[in-house]
C-alpha cells in the first residue's frame, strides 16, 4: 500500500529535501515537534522498522548520522533526538529533533504551525551548514 512518504519519494507529493541517496530521503515534518524536525525514511516501501534488513537498519542510522550533524549546526539545540515511533504513517521511519530537553520528544504535545516559506528557509538553512 502506498504511504503518503512514497507519494513524497516518487515526488508526486512535494517537501523541503534535506538529503537524499539511493536508498533514503530525510526532509523536514510538516508538523514539526519543534524547528528542524526532519525525518528520515527508506525509499524502500516498509512498514515496520525492524522489517528492515540488518544492513538497511545500519544504513539509516548512518544517513542520519550525517544529516542530525547538518541539523546540530543549523538550529540551536542541545543534541539530536532519535526518535522511531511508526504509528502515524504506515512505512518506517527515523524523527531527527533538535531538544534542549527530553519534553522536545514528547510527540503528545500540540505540533508547531509552520509556513511553507519558514519550512524552506529552515531547510535551506540545514542544507547549507
Amino acid at each position: 500500500m502506498s504511504s503518503v512518504f512514497s507519494k513524497i519519494i516518487a515526488g508526486e507529493i512535494p517537501c523541503h529535501k534535506i538529503a537524499e541517496n539511493d536508498h533514503f530521503i530525510a526532509f523536514l515534518d510538516v508538523s514539526p515537534l519543534v524547528r528542524g524536525h526532519v525525518l528520515v525514511v527508506p525509499k524502500k516501501e516498509t512498514d515496520y522498522i525492524f522489517d528492515l534488513s540488518g544492513e538497511e537498519l545500519s544504513e539509516i542510522l548512518v544517513f542520519a548520522k550525517g544529516v542530525a550533524a547538518k541539523i546540530r549546526k543549523a538550529i540551536p539545540c542541545e543534541r539530536i533526538g532519535v526518535s522511531v515511533i511508526g504509528l502515524e504513517v504506515p512505512h518506517a521511519h527515523v524523527h531527527l529533533v533538535p531538544i534542549r530537553s527530553a519534553d522536545d520528544l514528547n510527540f503528545t504535545r500540540p505540533k508547531l504551525k509552520i509556513t511553507q516559506e519558514e519550512l524552506a528557509e529552515i531547510a535551506n538553512l540545514i542544507r547549507n551548514s
